[in-house]
């Protein structure tokens, strides 16, 4: 190199736009992620399942009724909702 100069002399300017570039896309994903309503789905609560169950299930998770209030499990990663049915009814 006789002449002295570096190969990269604009790429520090455009080193610049990319980390801009790349700092504007991760806050906006946060942003939309934080502004549009998720769809929730709600896991079958006791109100919603008839008193004199104690114990019930979706397909992917089971609940029951205990002195401390509703307990269930955490469902699969895979699983597919079905309509929730009573397994066990109280006193059974």
């Amino acid at each position: 190199m006789a002449s002295g100069s570096s190969p990269n002399t604009g790429a520090a300017p455009r080193d610049g736009l990319v980390a801009l570039g790349i700092a504007a896309l991760v806050a906006a994903t946060v942003l939309t992620a934080h502004l549009v309503p998720a769809a929730t789905r709600h896991p079958a609560t006791a109100s919603s399942i008839d008193e004199r169950c104690a114990e019930w299930s979706d397909g992917c998770r089971i609940c029951q009724r205990t002195p401390e209030g509703v307990a269930c499990s955490t469902p699969g990663i895979a699983c597919v909702p079905t309509p929730t049915s009573c397994l066990r009814k109280i006193g059974s």
